[in-house]
């Protein structure tokens, strides 16, 4: 996206301690380490394969400071025994990193810029947090522009240090590891500078250094100076224009740093590739490793690969004898040719998790002489199939719309940009509840735009079936023009090569890209070639760009870019207005593959809003809708074009569409409406086109996923877990088996998302006007719906045409007399007309006629009851509670309009305790639902009782025009 600036993590404070390495006794004579300063390698092996000669250091903590205090020179730093009583203790996170410079003095409750602030904490629900509404400005600075940190206290490098113990043994060997920084570093061990910031820079890069010479008996000590990130000179990351940019510019260590101890032998680099048959009959597999002789003489030794399947299968061991040179790494490969066992037939085959299951085949391997087993790695792999194809074609993507098939099943994507916390400390729980919020909402995919995440994160994906679309990062050094220096090519190549090591035997990642704009001759090269060495490509796809752009070796993208901000819901169902964008940017309705697009703001509910907003940032959300929203950007304007620091033509649309509202608890809940409908037209529109020719709709990226601290901006829900309206539109629209009421044609139709054929179905379609009478009543029975079949023109609904007013239509989908999927849509008589010539091209919408729904406020308050049931059962994400709410409308003649209920603490009797009262750990299967006169439905939802905190649960409902009732749960 044309934006600008991401950022990352938050850590827990603990002191320093010190690492002890088990050191392995070699069986013969190495060479001496090389001296300070040799030559960098790079390390084929992912730094966190499971190699048992890999440790990561700081796993007993970091102390971290900044060089404007810690004036010595690196030598003392980096000599055991140095004076850090005065600097931050940081503990790694999941991913096994110290992280930013920011995540050290937040995760020691260090807020310098405003010590009425102080102890600033991690927690969004407390006033003093970092993220509760500016603090982190107050505490830090900020920036106004992606580049050089402009921030007086991180424009200047800083320090982390650790400590670790070793016993060396005569001839072994030993290797420094830096998985990448963000910024450039300067590294030390004990007294000594083992490479320079010329060398260490790039945040997915892999640097190997000898430490052999270096290291001593007992305490060891690692320095590593980090100079201040700048995004637009380095191969780094940043957040775009997604949220604030980090004061300190994201400068840090987001991977591991690790010490690799080896005897005579060490294998590393083992990986699979995979050749199956169309029809998954079998899978052909080829086992590569590398083996290092790190000795001065010709060594023999013994390699061995073991494939063990899931479950109970018998393992599959191959071994081969080989001779390596001295002082020389050399690849092994098992081919299926030469061991027959190595093709597996009927294999278990990994799928999408709505398309089947995700087992994970495991292959070790280890090198020996004799009886002495010098070292093993070991990892998982799926076996599945990517396609990757143009299809179809149109006036303006004439080479066709990029598509996908997964073991030869066509899908449509339907997922979301991945953004990672702000100060890039990773959470392995946060992931998996994360997995768990989208699994709930039937979203398939996860696009990764220039954050690579951690190991763990890409397991949970393989293991949870989300599909991943990883890719370099648009807007900074990334997509510089011009020629390359020599240092940069080597730069993007060891980012390409580490990338492509670390992501190629995760079965979730299914396609790499660059993003707007194609590489250059030069970036493409490097990087293809870092790509193949790793075998990323061509096993996996790789696309010139997330815009419709091309270049000679890749071919056309077959992608577009955009909308970013305010659109109506009929905008996604347009296909007649292509605009002349070669590029075809801003260009979103429903043909062809959307890259990364929505329609801009999520409002949280009350309950978010009031852990991170103060009252004076309510007060402006409600009434002053050109008010800068730092929980936005960092963008102030309110204008067409890229600038997303307000609310404006979301709050536009709202009150032109919905009525103007005369309070805070208004407008929240009129912004859920909003955000509810729009999202599941996206979503709905690019499944009812899927197969429209002559261009079907064969994917959608909603532009954003998740954020990584609280927000207004492009998200499905918030950083708290908050499922606001945005989030249960999308999840209605998501459905493995569900019916839709088109905006375009007002047909309706049904789709099977799932891997059966359904069959049984019947639907119905009902009209309403705002008194609750049916004005029309329609059933289609007897259908069936193969796997991804989308059927369409099932039925047409009879609804009004004047005078203006406001209409439902509801559809209940049923399967062999079993509702299985409700779906209500508000609509009015004067519908949306967007202005094509003044959209096109532009990241919002402009609109020449607001649909009029504000009959909605003429509402009269309905009345409901709600009767509540929980168990125990285990659930997703630790939870071990299942309630379920049915709501029913007693009312004669009234609409109960978005009714949503919520978990909370209280007391036996059935009463809220006062306070922020929600579950946070609350997942709801459905909510925000419209019931007509006598109508009920059920809702469903886990938790974790520990959220509890000692508490009773109770069940809230409110809606539109429904006062609260709280009940037992």
């Amino acid at each position: 996206m044309r934006r600008t600036i991401r950022p990352r993590s938050v850590l827990c404070a603990a002191a320093v301690a010190v690492t002890t390495l088990a050191w392995l006794v070699p069986a013969a004579s190495m060479a001496a380490g090389s001296p300070p300063h040799a030559a960098a390698a790079t390390l084929a092996s992912p730094s966190d394969t499971g190699a048992s000669d890999i440790t990561n250091l700081g796993s007993g903590g970091w102390e971290v400071q900044s060089s404007a205090v810690a004036t010595q020179s690196g030598a003392q730093i980096s000599t055991p025994g140095f004076n850090t009583s005065t600097w931050l203790p940081v503990t790694n996170d999941d991913a096994g990193a110290p992280g930013t410079e920011v995540e050290a003095l937040a995760q020691n409750g260090q807020c310098p810029g405003d010590t009425a602030l102080q102890p600033v904490n991690q927690a969004t629900s407390s006033p003093n947090s970092v993220f509760f509404s500016n603090n982190m400005q107050l505490c830090y600075g900020s920036m106004s522009k992606i580049g050089p940190d402009t921030v007086s206290e991180f424009s200047v490098p800083w320090w982390w240090r650790t400590d670790f113990t070793a016993s060396p043994q005569p001839g072994q060997v030993a290797t420094l590891i830096v998985n990448g920084v963000v910024g450039s570093a300067n590294v030390w061990v004990n007294g000594t500078e083992v490479a320079t910031s010329a060398t260490v820079t790039g945040a997915y890069t892999r640097f190997t250094f000898s430490l052999t010479s270096l290291i001593v008996a007992g305490t060891n000590s690692l320095a590593i100076e980090v100079n201040p990130n700048d995004p637009t000179s380095m191969f780094t990351l940043d957040n775009v224009d997604w949220t604030q940019i980090p004061p300190d510019n994201n400068t840090g260590i987001q991977f591991p740093v690790q010490l690799q101890v080896d005897g005579a032998l060490a294998v590393g680099n083992s990986h699979v590739n995979q050749a199956d048959t169309a029809n998954l009959s079998s899978a052909a597999l080829t086992v590569k490793t590398d083996v290092t002789n790190n000795t001065a003489t010709s060594q023999v030794a013994t390699v061995t690969a073991t494939i063990t399947p899931p479950g109970s299968g018998t393992p599959i061991a191959v071994t081969q004898n080989v001779t390596v040179p001295a002082n020389t790494t050399q690849t092994v490969s098992f081919t299926p040719s030469a061991y027959p066992s190595l093709t597996i037939a009927s294999p278990q085959v990994w799928w999408p998790y709505q398309l089947g299951a995700q087992p994970l085949y495991t292959l070790g391997v280890s090198v020996a002489q004799g009886t002495t087993t010098y070292n093993s790695t070991t990892g998982t792999f799926g076996i599945r199939t990517v396609t990757s194809s143009l299809v179809g074609s149109n006036a303006i993507e004439p080479s066709g719309a990029r598509a996908f098939q997964i073991n030869g099943v066509p899908i449509v994507i339907r997922g979301g940009g991945w953004d990672p916390n702000l100060f890039l400390h990773y959470s392995a729980a946060d992931t998996a509840k994360q997995i768990a919020l989208m699994k709930n909402m039937g979203v398939n995919a996860i696009r990764l735009e220039g954050h690579i995440m951690p190991g763990d994160w890409f397991e949970q994906m393989d293991a949870a079936g989300i599909l991943v679309n990883g890719g370099f990062q648009c807007c900074d050094a990334w997509q510089v023009g011009g020629s390359l220096t020599t240092a940069q090519q080597t730069i993007l190549q060891n980012s390409a090569q580490t990338i492509g090591t670390n992501l190629r035997n995760h079965p979730s990642v299914f396609s790499f890209q660059w993003s707007d704009n194609q590489p250059t001759s030069q970036q493409e090269s490097v990087s293809e070639t870092g790509f193949t060495a790793a075998d990323f490509y061509p096993q996996t796809p790789l696309i010139a760009s997330a815009e419709y752009k091309s270049t000679p070796t890749l071919g056309p993208s077959g992608e577009k870019e955009g909308p970013y901000d305010w659109v109506p819901p009929d905008y996604w169902y347009d296909t007649t207005h292509l605009g002349t964008d070669s590029t075809v940017t801003n260009a979103g309705a429903a043909w062809g593959y959307d890259s990364e697009e929505s329609a801009g703001n999520t409002i949280p509910t009350m309950d978010s809003l009031n852990r991170f907003m103060s009252a004076s940032d309510l007060s402006n959300l409600w009434q002053n809708t050109k008010a800068n929203q730092y929980h936005a950007n960092y963008e102030p304007r309110c204008k067409t074009g890229y600038s997303f620091g307000t609310l404006c033509h979301f709050d536009t649309a709202l009150s032109s569409r919905y009525g103007t509202w005369s309070s805070l608890p208004q407008y929240v809940e009129e912004a859920q409406a909003q955000g509810y409908e729009d999202t599941r037209a996206q979503f709905e529109a690019f499944i009812d086109h899927a197969h429209s020719t002559p261009l079907p709709s064969t994917g959608t990226i909603y532009w954003q996923m998740n954020k990584g601290w609280p927000s207004l901006l492009w998200n499905l829900y918030n950083n708290d877990g908050d499922q606001a309206g945005s989030y249960f539109g999308a999840q209605e629209a998501n459905r493995s088996l569900h019916a839709i009421y088109a905006l375009d044609n007002g047909t309706v139709t049904l789709d099977n998302l799932g891997n059966t054929t359904q069959a049984g179905l019947s639907v119905e379609s009902k009209v309403y006007n705002l008194a609750g009478t049916v004005l029309d009543d329609q059933t289609a029975s007897n259908l069936s719906l193969t796997s991804q079949q989308v059927l369409t023109g099932v039925l047409t609904p009879n609804v009004p045409t004047s005078p203006v007013q406001t209409y439902f239509v509801e559809l209940q989908l049923r399967q062999n007399g079993t509702l299985v999927d409700r779906n209500v849509y508000w609509l009015s008589t004067q519908p949306d007309v967007v202005s094509w010539s003044k959209t096109l091209g532009q990241p919002q919408g402009s609109v020449s006629q607001y649909a009029n729904l504000t009959g909605l406020q003429t509402l009269p308050q309905s009345a409901i009851s709600a009767t509540s049931s929980t168990v125990s059962q285990a659930g997703p994400n630790g939870a071990d509670r299942a309630t379920t709410v049915t709501i029913t409308n007693t009312s004669v003649s009234t609409v109960a309009f978005l009714l949503r209920a919520d978990v909370r603490r209280g007391t036996s009797t059935g009463q809220e305790l006062s306070g922020d009262n929600e579950l946070q750990s609350s997942i709801w299967q459905n909510n925000d639902i419209t019931l007509f006169p006598g109508e009920s439905q059920t809702l469903t939802v886990t938790w974790n009782s520990a959220d509890l905190q000692g508490a009773t649960a109770v069940v809230s409902v409110s809606g539109w025009n429904v006062p609260k009732i709280d009940i037992l749960a």
